[in-house]
């Protein structure tokens, strides 16, 4: 069997998840140093899939795609997705397996290493080839430090951090396989769920507006419109969340979410280790504090040592002017 790369993606709403195309990029830059084909593996009902996912999947390089379709996986829970996976990892025999650094990515490369006893790497930036030998570069120590391992067996997991590649198309000929699949055994059971559609997903934003514990909790209405001007998503400290004042949901930071986006804008955010441990891979970092010798100003590409109450409306106008004048 020729060698393979398998990439599993996720979707919402019909659309696939921004860090799923990122990890599909990332196995075709794999499958070129190897000689492998990229295989991008999809889950959900027959509703849920969809012609122009498909293809989008071929458009950035996935020279093969498998669909996999049960009427009951409208809500895909971890468990029967692992369990699917395993099934379709047995079958391909891949080299390697990527998934994209969301939530539930990381919750199923975690139980596909436990039930495979295959090696993991988490949070990835990189993978690149030494040799014969896959080398995987992830940051740790807040960011402070990049470390590269190497897997000692095959195949291995990579998770690959959000807003590390480059979106690029690679147009293939879309090669689709339609399977009816099995969940087998299941523990969890879907109860609800409850999705703010209203709101750009955080890890998906390209601006990221961040209130800090400095914000005394009353510059959420600043935060919100200097966002929807950016037409981005709001985030938040780890003290700001604590406190009560944002939703767990935009947290940022180790214990939080991970986000890259091409702006974020740090308002009254000291910068712990924890917090930049989560946007230090912003391609521009802009920091509003009152405290010139606050850490985040050493994180930033562009300081502004003022009060966050003043700042916030005068770069909403202008945002606001710019855009209304095309």
């Amino acid at each position: 069997m020729a060698k393979n790369v398998l990439v599993f993606v996720e979707h919402l709403d019909g659309k696939l998840k921004k860090v799923s195309l990122e990890a599909v990029c990332q196995g075709q830059r794999v499958a070129e140093k190897i000689q492998a084909t990229v295989t991008a593996v999809v889950i959900g009902t027959s509703e849920t899939l969809n012609a122009s996912l498909f293809k989008d999947l071929a458009r950035y390089g996935a020279d093969r795609v498998i669909a996999g379709k049960n009427p009951d996986l409208a809500e895909s829970m971890p468990d029967a997705l692992t369990n699917i996976l395993c099934t379709c990892i047995a079958d391909q025999a891949p080299a390697l397996i990527i998934m994209g650094g969301t939530t539930r990515g990381r919750e199923i490369a975690s139980r596909l290493c436990t039930r495979m006893e295959a090696p993991l790497a988490m949070d990835c930036l990189d993978i690149t080839l030494d040799g014969n030998d896959l080398v995987f570069t992830r940051p740790v120590y807040g960011g402070k430090v990049l470390s590269t391992l190497k897997f000692k067996q095959s195949p291995g997991i990579a998770v690959v951090r959000t807003g590390s590649i480059k979106l690029i198309e690679n147009p293939k000929e879309l090669n689709l396989t339609e399977l009816d699949v099995e969940m087998g055994k299941t523990d969890l059971t879907f109860i609800s769920k409850s999705v703010d559609t209203s709101k750009i997903d955080l890890t998906e934003a390209d601006t990221v507006i961040a209130g800090g514990f400095g914000t005394g909790g009353k510059a959420n209405a600043l935060l919100e419109e200097l966002a929807n001007a950016f037409g981005g998503a709001v985030g938040a400290s780890r003290g700001a969340v604590d406190e009560g004042w944002h939703p767990i949901a935009e947290q940022v930071g180790q214990t939080g979410k991970v986000v890259s986006p091409t702006l974020y804008v740090a308002c009254g955010i000291s910068g712990a280790i924890q917090h930049l441990a989560g946007m230090n891979s912003s391609r521009m970092v802009v920091a509003i504090n009152k405290d010139p010798d606050a850490p985040i100003f050493s994180e930033a590409d562009l300081g502004i040592v003022d009060n966050l109450f003043d700042i916030l409306p005068i770069l909403t106008d202008k945002i606001k002017t710019i855009k209304a004048n095309g």
